[in-house]
């Protein structure tokens, strides 16, 4: 039995995210303690955008701080918010198993995309899901929305947009699922890579924190999960660029869908690769959207 110190972001999500993780913990017998920590994406104005401050490791960097002065034992992050590449000092100790990795419409009034009337405002402040609207329905208005999930809801509701876009995984682990209207295929709209999945990070050579982690760690989730990351950093993306990856088992293999937007969503490149080797799909399946131009997509966000 360990004493284990979770570290987290004190959104309503990232706080059910650790306690999720401390519940399985405890139930194996160890004893767990939560300290919440800033993050620099935290304290973002409202008015600033991601991608105009950069997004790499701003959700994590103060996280990451304090896992390697030894104030906390592990982190529990989203997935999609690490970077592809850890810092030297750590390690990805654990990824359980992946929920709901759908982008999701979400709407008080309107019951579909379809339904949403011309020139029609959407709220998201992700540069993925924008342009992959707007290649789905080039009049729709994307609107850059941010705040926490019921922030969000709650602009919703007082009518500020006629729909928002958001992950299903998240509106599902906090039981706000009410006003989903449609759940996105990986076709439609490409999720991000990593999307629906935890990632619990320690440091690495922390054999006992290692250890007591390992019953956490989902293989099926851990093969999809390597061979998105693996295409996004062969892409050059993170995770405030144009680019959805999806992996997901089929027939005793796996199958991974690429697809880079242009931001203004005139063009939409894919690409898919089936195989048993993680690295080897993820790199593949890069490689194509490469040939296909989608460096030229990314190369200026």
């Amino acid at each position: 039995m360990n004493n284990l110190r979770i570290g987290s972001r004190g959104s309503q999500l990232a706080l059910w995210q650790s306690n999720h993780i401390a519940g399985l913990l405890r139930a194996a017998g160890h004893t767990v303690s939560l300290t919440i920590i800033k993050t620099t994406g935290d304290r973002l104005q409202e008015g600033v955008t991601f991608a105009q401050v950069g997004s790499k490791g701003m959700f994590t960097k103060e996280i990451e701080e304090a896992l390697a002065a030894g104030e906390i034992d592990l982190a529990v992050h989203s997935l999609k918010d690490l970077p592809t590449e850890l810092p030297a000092p750590f390690v990805l100790a654990a990824t359980p198993p992946r929920v709901d990795p759908r982008d999701a419409l979400v709407s008080a009034k309107f019951t579909s995309l379809a339904a949403l009337p011309q020139g029609a405002t959407v709220g998201t402040s992700s540069l993925r899901r924008q342009s992959l609207l707007r290649a789905l329905r080039p009049d729709i208005q994307a609107v850059e929305f941010r705040g926490n999930v019921d922030t969000r809801l709650r602009k919703l509701s007082e009518g500020q947009v006629d729909a928002i876009l958001l992950a299903a995984a998240g509106l599902d682990r906090l039981d706000k699922a009410e006003w989903v209207r449609e759940r996105f295929s990986p076709e439609q709209m490409c999720p991000a890579a990593g999307q629906g999945s935890l990632a619990i990070e320690a440091r690495k050579g922390d054999a006992a924190t290692a250890a007591a982690l390992a019953f956490l760690d989902d293989p099926a989730t851990r093969f999809a999960t390597t061979a998105e990351r693996t295409a996004l950093a062969a892409l050059g993306g993170g995770c405030q660029v144009p680019i959805g990856i999806h992996c997901q088992a089929v027939e005793g293999a796996y199958e991974i869908l690429g697809a880079v937007a242009e931001p203004a969503g005139s063009r939409l490149l894919r690409a898919r690769a089936t195989g048993t080797d993680a690295i080897e799909i993820g790199t593949k399946v890069a490689s194509e959207l490469l040939a296909m131009g989608a460096a030229d997509l990314v190369g200026n966000i």
